[in-house]
């Protein structure tokens, strides 16, 4: 959940995949580098995204512009790519983490490949919650990652790193299982029509992309909860459990405007995010291929 640029990405590498003397590594330091970049185009549209799904005020474009104002002694950089750090050094564990294949994998891989990216999950969630609380609070609270780290380890114990950790991985199953049904749904559909075998690479995008939304929008309420969750101890809230968390959001707020707030930044963020993703990933692997060609990288 809220990983479909690598998701993406690992699709694009398996058109790459045949030139000579490319490598596993090659592929990791693409996608790495190319999930980085896209992370950091679109962490201002986060962040708003984040302040919106843990408070109760309506979602608007009004608003929305208005939250680019918050905390002038910041800086401008500061108050729209605060947290983005954290978001880096995820990226890089995540990517490292779980790899991209080079061709399509058979149903038991692929069940193996969602528990890698169970595991990921794990791995990376406290630099999540990280990422959550620097998003809605000042520099004079947290100043930076481990400052983060230290205070929640002191006022709120350990433990807390991990608090909203259980919707994150409910979230993986709807999100993971309904973006395959579509993405493999639709090359279903393309090969019935055009009668061609496979897909080309920017059909695979674009069936990649749709499916990435759409699955994102399954699990959305669930990553509502997880912020809740994640914030509760900055925020003044008592959000504990899921249901509790739920039941609190649908009372106070409903259900469309509350579990789906923000969902429409989703879907602005998101095709951009693939598209810098995507054109990062064409520029840096041409750059090693050229390295490669010139005898600068040995294997």
């Amino acid at each position: 959940m809220g990983n479909s640029v690598f998701d993406l990405i690992s699709v694009q590498f398996r058109v790459k995949s045949f030139w000579p003397r490319w490598t596993a590594l090659d592929s990791l330091l693409c996608g790495a580098f190319a999930g980085a970049v896209a992370k950091t185009v679109i962490a201002p549209l986060d962040r708003t995204k984040i302040i919106f799904q843990v408070s109760s005020q309506r979602f608007s474009a009004k608003v929305n512009l208005s939250l680019f104002h918050i905390n002038k002694s910041e800086g401008w950089a500061a108050r729209l790519w605060r947290g983005n750090s954290a978001t880096m050094v995820r990226v890089i564990i995540w990517a490292t983490t779980m790899g991209y294949q080079g061709k399509a994998l058979p149903p038991f891989p692929r069940f193996l490949r969602i528990t890698g990216r169970t595991t990921a999950a794990m791995l990376t969630y406290p630099l999540d919650m990280v990422r959550a609380r620097m998003a809605v609070t000042a520099k004079e609270m947290y100043s930076n990652i481990m400052h983060v780290f230290v205070r929640i380890s002191q006022d709120e114990g350990i433990k807390t790193l991990y608090r909203g950790f259980t919707p994150t991985i409910l979230g993986v199953i709807p999100y993971a299982g309904i973006t395959f049904f579509t993405y493999e749904t639709l090359k279903k559909l393309h090969t019935e029509k055009t009668k061609r075998s496979q897909p080309y690479p920017v059909e695979r995008l674009a069936f990649g992309a749709c499916a990435g939304l759409i699955g994102q929008s399954a699990s959305y309420p669930l990553d509502v909860v997880r912020r809740r969750m994640q914030t509760a101890g900055v925020t003044g809230s008592s959000y504990s459990t899921i249901l509790g968390t739920m039941r609190e959001i649908v009372t106070h707020e409903g259900v469309v405007r509350g579990l789906y707030k923000g969902l429409s930044m989703n879907w602005v963020k998101g095709p951009i995010a693939v598209g810098v993703s995507f054109t990062t990933f064409d520029i840096t692997h041409n750059f090693l291929l050229k390295l490669h060609q010139t005898g600068y990288f040995t294997h």
